[in-house]
């Protein structure tokens, strides 16, 4: 298939083309050139090129996404592989990966084995983590390197926390031996147990349990001495307090290999949106104060927080239009995330923070090969329309679910198209 791009500005700091309005060639799934759209005589044939004219729109290499609950198998009445694929690439991602907090959990070679083959046919690329330990329980190590050589690109207990020090290190050292990547959810359970929002003035105020920073900080603290000892990576994931953004700057400049990724919601939201009881803002980790919000934007603008991920997690209604208390932790993401982002996001931090925290970081750390738009690349794009305004609803939402608390409502920021397997797909 060939396709020419037309008057597209690029925005990818990879490029030598960043910032330019520019034409692009892609044959066969590869950006075989790129032209700057103020030259006018083009010399590459456009003969045979479906023509799409992107108007002046953003050209982006298209998302990763580091953190996805995909539910299947076990859950497909909350989301399936498809649905889900089909979610992530209306929303800008052609890369997105898969928890193993399914049932059964995923965590065999067969298992890494059937995300693979279920994702040929999708638009967009699924990578499986394998269960760090044995159905998620915290006690026995799986046999990751089995998982690794069958695709798996990390080893996470989803949104379990390693309670047991020792398993932690234990897994550490031996991820480390192959290359794997350890990814830890922290949060001492002990200290998090009943917690149902951020502890503080609004829990209070709402007479809500709440969840202490201290319960995330704690574990960031320990997982850090054990990667220090074992000199193994560590991967953090989806950190919400402005200690643990201080913790990790601090081992990053004492050369401690660790990285880390923040959720969107915890970017965009904060505690205050509980005032409405609405159980869509119930999330694990749960949403923190203003000051934790500030926290996370400037870790993220200085490089301390590598990533930006959705945190995906479809819930049915059964389990999401309950009384608050009863409710299930989570909200679904992967199509509003860059919308809400851009939308959200502090007038110093600028759009290229952003999107090279959903591009670039990601794959770095996954190992996963990078797609800068460069000529001889291969083209897994995403082309937006940031000033564009449409409504996520019945009509748009391609999840199975509609845990979002943007439900009916206008968002402005609209993914026009992703390019991705050889394809392109409108939206």
């Amino acid at each position: 298939m060939k396709l020419l791009i037309t008057n597209a500005i690029i925005c990818d700091q990879h490029s030598a083309y960043h910032g330019k309005k520019c034409h692009v060639f892609i044959s066969q799934g590869i950006i075989s050139d790129i032209q700057l759209a103020s030259k006018k005589d083009s010399t590459t044939s456009t003969k045979g090129y479906t023509v799409i004219d992107a108007n002046g729109a953003t050209l982006t290499p298209g998302f990763v996404d580091m953190r996805t609950t995909l539910r299947e198998p076990g859950f497909e009445y909350k989301e399936t592989l498809q649905t889900a694929a089909l979610a992530a690439s209306a929303g800008g991602f052609t890369t997105i990966t898969a928890l193993p907090n399914t049932h059964p959990v995923m965590q065999t070679k067969a298992d890494m084995e059937y995300v693979s083959k279920r994702a040929q046919t999708l638009p967009v690329h699924i990578l499986p983590y394998g269960a760090l330990t044995k159905n998620c329980e915290g006690n026995d190590m799986n046999e990751l390197y089995d998982m690794h050589q069958a695709g798996a690109v990390g080893f996470t207990d989803a949104n379990k926390c390693i309670m047991h020090a020792g398993v932690m290190m234990r897994s550490l050292m031996y991820a480390k031996i192959f290359g794997g990547l350890v990814l830890s959810h922290a949060e001492d359970t002990n200290l998090s147990s009943g917690g149902r929002m951020h502890e503080g003035l609004t829990s209070v105020n709402l007479g809500l349990k709440g969840i202490p920073n201290m319960a995330e900080e704690v574990i960031i603290a320990r997982d850090l001495e054990l990667a220090k000892y074992t000199q193994a990576p560590i991967h953090f994931s989806h950190i919400s307090s402005k200690g643990s953004v201080e913790l990790i700057k601090s081992a990053k400049k004492q050369g401690v290999t660790v990285t880390c990724d923040v959720a969107v919601a915890n970017l965009v939201y904060n505690d205050e949106a509980l005032n409405s009881f609405d159980s869509n803002f119930k999330l694990n980790p749960p949403l923190r104060s203003k000051a934790d919000q500030k926290a996370l934007w400037e870790g993220l603008n200085d490089g301390t927080i590598d990533c930006i991920v959705t945190d995906h997690c479809p819930e049915d209604v059964e389990h999401k239009v309950v009384e608050f208390e009863y409710a299930a932790k989570g909200m679904i993401m992967l199509q509003t995330a860059i919308s809400l982002l851009l939308q959200h996001k502090p007038q110093n931090i600028t759009k290229e923070v952003v999107i090279n925290a959903l591009t670039h970081n990601p794959r770095a750390i996954l190992k996963q090969a990078q797609v800068s738009i460069n000529t001889g690349n291969t083209a897994s794009l995403c082309l937006i329309d940031e000033k564009a305004k449409w409504t996520f609803d019945a009509k748009t939402n391609q999840s199975k679910s509609q845990n979002s608390p943007v439900y009916n409502q206008v968002l402005t920021g609209k993914v026009l198209a992703t390019f991705n397997k050889n394809n392109y797909y409108q939206y």
